[in-house]
């Protein structure tokens, strides 16, 4: 028996990803209830105008990570498998649609580094359409290229996506020096 492989698709821009962010979102907020501080799209579902995997990506923000442990099941019942940190210590990770993924959750307790290198991702991609057009560009080449290599595709796109984090979070900390 062979494994089922992730198939690697980039599609243009679906003005449908926000309302399906809001839909999860409140799905998302009944289950983590008052632990939940704020909820964010990120990832390149949120940029307007940026191709991306079909995939949504959530950042819940809750007041204490270790309580999240408690909830796996109402996760369960809501189609997400719980991964654990996955790789970041200090997140919890969901992932729905098994290799035909839907969402990935990405769950930080507040004050967590990983929040502000999301959103600083995501706001200087909004803000600079020319730098998330090469970014959108590059990871549509990759999918064609790697249709059926997740790996290769992530490893192609990863230097590039470094470079505008690091921009990205200059650009923040310019913003902020001079508010």
């Amino acid at each position: 028996m062979t494994k089922a492989m992730r198939k690697v698709e980039v599609i243009p821009y679906s003005n449908g990803w926000p309302s399906t962010f809001q839909e999860e979102a409140s799905e998302l907020k009944r289950v983590f209830g008052s632990e939940l501080i704020e909820i964010y799209h990120i990832g390149s579902t949120s940029v307007i105008g940026l191709s991306a995997k079909p995939i949504i990506d959530i950042m819940p923000v809750v007041k204490e990570i270790a309580r999240i442990d408690s909830l796996h099941e109402a996760m369960r019942e809501l189609g997400y498998e719980a991964k654990g940190e996955n790789g970041i210590a200090g997140r919890r990770y969901f992932q729905k649609g098994g290799n035909d993924r839907t969402h990935h959750v990405h769950v930080y307790e507040e004050r967590s580094p990983e929040i502000g290198r999301h959103l600083a991702f995501r706001d200087y991609l909004r803000a600079h359409p020319a730098i998330a057009k090469k970014y959108g560009d590059v990871k549509e080449e990759l999918a064609k290229r790697y249709p059926n290599d997740i790996a290769a595709y992530i490893k192609g796109k990863e230097q590039l996506a470094l470079e505008i984090e690091r921009e990205a979070v200059e650009w923040v900390q310019k913003k902020e020096k001079w508010k």
